[in-house]
């Protein structure tokens, strides 16, 4: 029987991969969230002999529930997916619910993104690593700090001074063109 500070600290550490998995798995998140919830459900009454880590014992776990929900949803009454992809895409009274895009919106998404790159370059080294670390990958501050070798005070200076650099080179070009 695992202690239950053992399981409170693998339920922080390993939750929120296992979630990234299961949602890499083609799960939503309501079914991803279901299923990490059973895979620690099961590891209390699992037998983990240490043969080996935790994780990959987890991981294994939630695999075999993957496709046990799968084949239960394989056994389920099939919908045409089209009616899903069609209630996705319109309102009740058969307006869409988000126009799709055209050419014009293309040009002006590939046009913003040429202005951003422009702006991005015109950053000191420091800033612009600190941006796209934060910013552009989503990594959390504390992995920035620590790839950056900076204080956590410093971060925040350098993406505020990034963030207004870009704003001001971007109002500029945007006037300008």
């Amino acid at each position: 029987m695992l202690e239950p500070q053992a399981i409170a600290a693998a339920v922080r550490e390993h939750s929120g991969v296992l979630f990234r998995a299961a949602l890499g798995q083609g799960f939503s998140d309501a079914d991803a969230e279901e299923l990490v919830q059973e895979t620690f459900a099961t590891l209390l009454s699992a037998r983990f002999e240490g043969r080996s880590t935790l994780r990959t014992f987890l991981f294994g776990i939630l695999y075999r529930k993957c496709l046990e929900r799968r084949r239960e949803a394989g056994r389920e009454l099939a919908v045409d997916p089209g009616d899903e992809v069609f209630e996705s895409r319109f309102h009740t009274g058969g307006h869409w619910a988000k126009p799709p895009r055209g050419p014009e919106q293309d040009a002006d998404a590939a046009e913003a993104a040429a202005l951003i790159s422009d702006c991005l370059k015109a950053l000191p080294p420091q800033q612009k690593e600190a941006f796209r670390l934060r910013e552009v990958d989503q990594e959390e501050s504390a992995a920035v700090c620590n790839v950056l070798g900076v204080s956590d005070t410093h971060l925040r200076v350098l993406l505020f001074r990034a963030r207004a650099k870009l704003r001001e080179c971007l109002e500029g070009k945007w006037k300008r063109g």
